[in-house]
């Protein structure tokens, strides 16, 4: 069902006959009241239910996604034998699509097909995997091919007929590979590992200012069932200068960092492991420095629906040496000093909405009073049919800063944000809604005129 020539739109049930009405004006006051009839017969349009403009024999479907591959003009392309619809009041199906990472650096892709109005108690999942070589058409194909064959499943049980048609095609084509591979099954000369590089050089500028940037990074990874291993690091090279009223200012800096990750599943709510870091950050008056954390997590839900919902505690402790590139407001040039952190996290993508808590805190245990503590979280809820809600937000309270430079960040550094300076806390806040009606279809699709705005 992937590929269009594998499905045939068998059309809709012709639409019932429309019966004519004959509207009698009698004054102008009636005029009146028709038109005021008519508006409320207008606005009321947008709670009307999906059964009644649904007319063509279809299902309705509503695509809820976001993230990687969230492209909807793609997927109403190449599936037209449903009707898309623009609210979930309005479906028969609620189509939720979540991805995660895979070991082997590719992507899984979770659809989850919930039923609605008179077929609630339908709830399916299906999967695909892309390979981390896949090409975007590939990629984008697979996940049709699938979506394809959940619909197809959810129109045979709900009582849809005639929609499509399956045809046989290869065997090997038709295979969709999930879960892990096992050694036993493949000849793996790279033992599961998985590894990258990249670089990029950038330049822009304009007549007062002039940037030049150089970055580099690697990654090499492995994931099995139960260990997770992942060794990466970057560098950057940055050189900016800006004309002033009193001369050029000038800034060259490097910075790098190296981290390790190794995570155990040590039961099935349970995970242990390790994190490290070494790295160069000169914003942060840090010339070297290195942590090592040991880490213990707890998963209230079970890790296989991440995507869906989550609710994790993850707790760390470990010691940190830096080497500062100034002297620090304690008169510290270098130290060493052991902190602990908890964060506590939580997601949940359903369809109602989507909502998602961090709230973490850490300290220094020489000194419990320098630590910080940080709560933010988003939220996307459909208030009712067309109108949503969208807010997110967070705010710290800061007591950490052991690295803050005795001598105070100029004004230049200060403007262009290249030494941190003290602060007690920090916050955002971002509202906003979104209300949409009129048609519940969204069927058609016209590429023309797809031209970018820069």
């Amino acid at each position: 069902m992937g590929n269009s020539a594998s499905r045939r739109s068998a059309g809709g049930a012709p639409e019932p006959n429309r019966q004519r009405r004959r509207w009698r004006q009698t004054d102008r006051s009636g005029r009146v009241l028709a038109l005021a009839a008519f508006v409320v017969v207008a606005i009321g349009g947008l709670t009307v239910p999906a059964a009644a403009q649904n007319g063509n024999g279809r299902p309705n479907v509503f695509f809820d996604c976001s993230g990687p591959r969230c492209d909807s003009r793609y997927y109403r392309t190449e599936i037209t034998w449903v009707n898309w619809v623009n609210d979930k009041e309005d479906s028969n199906v609620h189509l939720i699509m979540t991805s995660q990472m895979t070991g082997a650096g590719g992507r899984e892709y979770l659809l989850h097909f919930i039923g609605a109005g008179e077929h609630t108690s339908y709830d399916r999942e299906h999967a695909y995997q892309a390979l981390p070589t896949n090409t975007d058409r590939e990629t984008l194909d697979g996940i049709v091919h699938t979506m394809g064959l959940g619909l197809a499943t959810f129109a045979d049980e709900a009582g849809y007929r005639g929609l499509v048609v399956l045809s046989p095609t290869d065997r090997e084509e038709a295979a969709v590979a999930r879960g892990v591979v096992a050694r036993d099954e493949v000849e793996d000369p790279w033992n599961l590992w998985v590894f990258r590089i990249d670089g990029e050089v950038g330049i822009d500028g304009e007549t007062t200012q002039r940037r030049t940037s150089l970055e580099g990074g690697f990654s090499a990874s492995r994931v099995t069932p139960d260990w997770r291993v992942r060794f990466w690091g970057d560098i950057q090279n940055d050189h900016f200068s800006i004309d002033l009223s009193d001369g050029t200012f000038t800034d060259t800096r490097t910075g790098w960092s190296m981290d390790t990750r190794v995570v155990y599943a040590l039961l099935d709510h349970w995970s242990v492991g390790l994190d490290t870091n070494t790295s160069r950050n000169l914003t942060y008056n840090q010339r070297f420095r290195i942590e090592v954390a040991p880490a213990l997590e707890f998963s209230i839900f079970p890790y296989e629906e991440a995507t869906r919902r989550s609710f994790i505690f993850h707790y760390a402790i470990g010691p940190a040496y830096r080497d500062y590139a100034e002297t620090t407001i304690y008169g510290e040039t270098e130290e060493t000093r052991w902190e602990q952190a908890l964060d506590v996290r939580f997601s949940q993508r359903q369809p109602w909405g989507n909502a998602s808590v961090n709230l973490s805190g850490s300290h220094f245990l020489h000194d419990f009073s320098q630590r910080l503590i940080r709560l933010g979280g988003d939220l996307e809820f459909r208030v009712f049919r067309g109108l949503s809600l969208e807010v997110s937000g967070n705010i710290s309270s800061v007591n950490d800063q052991i690295y803050l430079a005795a001598e105070e960040a100029t004004d230049e550094e200060a403007l262009l944000r290249l030494q941190a300076r003290a602060t007690e806390f920090d916050y955002g806040v971002e509202v906003g809604f979104e209300f949409r009606f009129g048609s519940i279809f969204n069927n058609v699709v016209n590429n023309r005129f797809r031209r970018r705005r820069f």
